[in-house]
């Protein structure tokens, strides 16, 4: 829904959030980073060259982003078109599959990390798809706490409670942002960071959040 092209007349709704993903993305790109790597999950563990694109055929809109469409899945595929829309081009992507354990997860965000002086990431992940009668899944009442917790320690860059992120609890609430989310913990390491929650909303009773670490 973040794609104007999708959400059509409710794309309105969402400009606020578009913004905040702007203002994201903004960021990493006057980090003076050297690297710039996209992380989402995906049907699998799959890394992609700067070349990787995708599209939204899937959705019934002829949106095409980078040389190669077809390759990227969903997250990365919105990452790259947030990349662009701040005139950023990543330098690879990594899609993580959603039983990704964490260890796996932290072990990936590590070998990122080392791939530069100065590493940024853009890091997508939904949360909760239970919160709400409108949500996707069923409503479930540990949903809106579970992210809840997930959005102070985005806006405290409190790695720790990412990484320690439980896969069933996650799978059980349909949170689909988890194993990405622990690639970043993996990442950051113990490294002090501050973190800016952006945007905390669920439009379409499902968690979105926007924040930025630095």
């Amino acid at each position: 829904m973040l794609f104007p092209e999708v959400a059509q007349g409710a794309a309105p709704d969402l400009e606020a959030l578009r913004d905040a993903c702007d203002r994201a993305v903004g960021g990493l790109g006057a980090s003076g980073a050297d690297r710039l790597y996209v992380v989402g999950p995906g049907p699998g563990e799959r890394r992609h060259g700067r070349d990787a694109g995708g599209g939204l055929d899937d959705y019934g809109v002829a949106l095409r982003v980078g040389p190669r469409p077809g390759v990227l899945d969903l997250a990365a595929t919105a990452g790259r078109w947030l990349a662009e829309r701040s005139g950023l081009t990543p330098d690879g992507y990594q899609e993580v599959a959603p039983e990704t354990a964490p260890e796996r997860a932290a072990e990936l965000g590590a070998a990122l990390a080392g791939e530069g002086d100065r590493v940024a990431l853009l890091v997508m992940g939904d949360g909760s798809a239970r919160r709400a009668e409108r949500s996707p899944g069923y409503v479930d009442e540990r949903a809106l706490p579970y992210d809840d917790a997930v959005a102070e320690a985005l806006a405290e860059a409190d790695a720790a409670h990412l990484a320690g992120l439980e896969p069933a609890l996650a799978r059980e609430l349909m949170v689909a942002g988890r194993p990405a989310w622990q690639v970043l913990a993996g990442a950051v390491g113990e490294r002090p960071l501050t973190g800016d929650l952006l945007a905390y909303e669920a439009p379409y009773g499902v968690g979105y959040f926007v924040a930025a670490w630095s």
